[in-house]
């Protein structure tokens, strides 16, 4: 702990109000999310297709702004985004707990999704922008906020649940509305990188010299696979922890998962970070990590069915693994799009790759959905396992071609060494 306050107290105040907003953001978040299909399908009665519907607009309507917000942000400014994204989100969680018809929570949930395609990319372009030199520091130190947030988040929400879920939407609505103040008088006015020259381009031509940009391209494409890997916390553990443990028992174990996976990244993302710029390159961190990411699912492969026990040590490791990776990954994948971008555009540059890896997931949830299924059917488990170690190995292989051949370095210089 002492070392995350030295390390957070090491960057300009702007930087550090950046974090400690991540970390208010993913706490409200997480403190409503886990448990409003419950309250749409057990509180209000609403069916399990209007169920998804609710979330799935949540999900589409962030994952596919994510462009929209990072143009905003290189065009008008990184804190008018930041702001306009928390105070959408007070409104759209608020909405949350007081509406109970379909169309108005649909508008709810489209509000908190665009809220966060709003405020991600201008966050990430504002902490490069304010990190300097120390890019790969500073979002390792991100990473532990945004990290504790998710930790926290649902047992305060938990708590709160005890009262009733209007408690918690309006606690999560609240803490939104004082990170709007809090921005409004404390963090200064910084400029998107709109243009190298300064001067504003069109949107159209923003968008074209982003897309013409093949080596980011290459790296987001290559990326994909380490957004759908993190995701089976989600989709295949789960349905595993279910499987060999039965529902009850699966459930319990599941949210053990992830508390494990987020204390993981919480106690370990500095020292990780550390220990991998002492040793490694950027691109060689990229790809080891990429590389235990896929190997994380390895012990799967060999766990028989049927040993309710022996799964359990094996999904545990799995997620420790999966963890230790992606804490790896982040900051020098942070990093490198920055650099990527050539310091232009790094907002609209921070949105497009949101983009494409949320499209990633979507794709890479329905493939998984559908091995799992039928590995089921073949009662080989195995299958799905191997099929996503595979992934995480091609990915890192991927990333490691494009070092090599120099396509993640910067346009026009060198990517700073790690």
């Amino acid at each position: 702990m002492k070392a995350l306050w030295r390390q957070t107290a090491s960057f300009p105040p702007a930087v550090r109000l950046l974090m400690a907003n991540q970390f208010a953001i993913n706490l409200a978040f997480y403190m409503l999310m886990p448990y409003l299909a419950a309250h749409l399908a057990g509180g209000l009665g609403l069916a399990a297709w209007a169920v998804g519907l609710v979330l799935g607009v949540r999900n589409l309507s962030q994952q596919g702004m994510f462009l929209i917000g990072g143009t905003l942000a290189d065009r008008y400014g990184y804190k008018a985004p930041i702001m306009a994204g928390c105070l959408l989100r007070t409104l759209g969680f608020g909405l949350l707990g007081w509406v109970d018809t379909l169309p108005a929570l649909i508008v709810a949930s489209a509000a908190t999704g665009f809220a966060g395609a709003l405020f991600n990319p201008a966050v990430r372009a504002y902490l490069a922008a304010g990190a300097g030199d120390r890019r790969v520091d500073a979002f390792a130190t991100f990473n532990v906020y945004y990290q504790a947030g998710m930790l926290l988040g649902p047992l305060v929400g938990l708590a709160l649940l005890a009262a009733d879920f209007r408690v918690v939407c309006g606690a999560a609505a609240l803490i939104f509305a004082a990170l709007t103040l809090l921005q409004w008088h404390a963090l200064p006015d910084r400029e998107g990188s709109s243009s190298a020259g300064g001067s504003p381009e069109g949107v159209l031509a923003q968008w074209r010299t982003v897309v013409a940009n093949r080596p980011f391209l290459l790296f987001s494409i290559a990326m994909i696979g380490s957004y759908v890997l993190t995701f089976q916390v989600y989709l295949a553990l789960p349905l595993a922890a279910g499987d060999a443990l039965g529902d009850v028992a699966g459930t319990r174990a599941t949210s053990g998962l992830f508390v494990v996976s987020a204390a993981v990244a919480v106690a370990g993302q500095l020292r990780l970070t550390g220990w991998a710029k002492r040793r490694w390159t950027a691109g060689q961190a990229l790809a080891r990590g990429l590389a235990a990411m896929g190997l994380a699912f390895l012990p799967l492969v060999f766990t028989p069915s049927g040993a309710p026990y022996l799964s359990l040590v094996s999904l545990t490791a799995a997620v420790v693994l999966l963890a230790v990776g992606g804490a790896i990954v982040f900051p020098f994948e942070m990093d490198t799009v920055v650099a990527l971008s050539g310091d232009r555009l790094v907002a609209t540059h921070y949105g497009l790759y949101n983009t494409v890896s949320g499209l990633g997931i979507t794709l890479g949830n329905l493939v998984t959905g559908a091995l799992w299924d039928f590995a089921v059917r073949q009662q080989a488990l195995w299958i799905t396992w191997l099929a996503l170690t595979t992934m995480g190995l091609v990915c890192a292989a991927a990333v490691g071609v494009l070092a090599r051949s120099g396509r993640l370095t910067a346009p026009g210089g060198v990517l700073a060494p790690a």
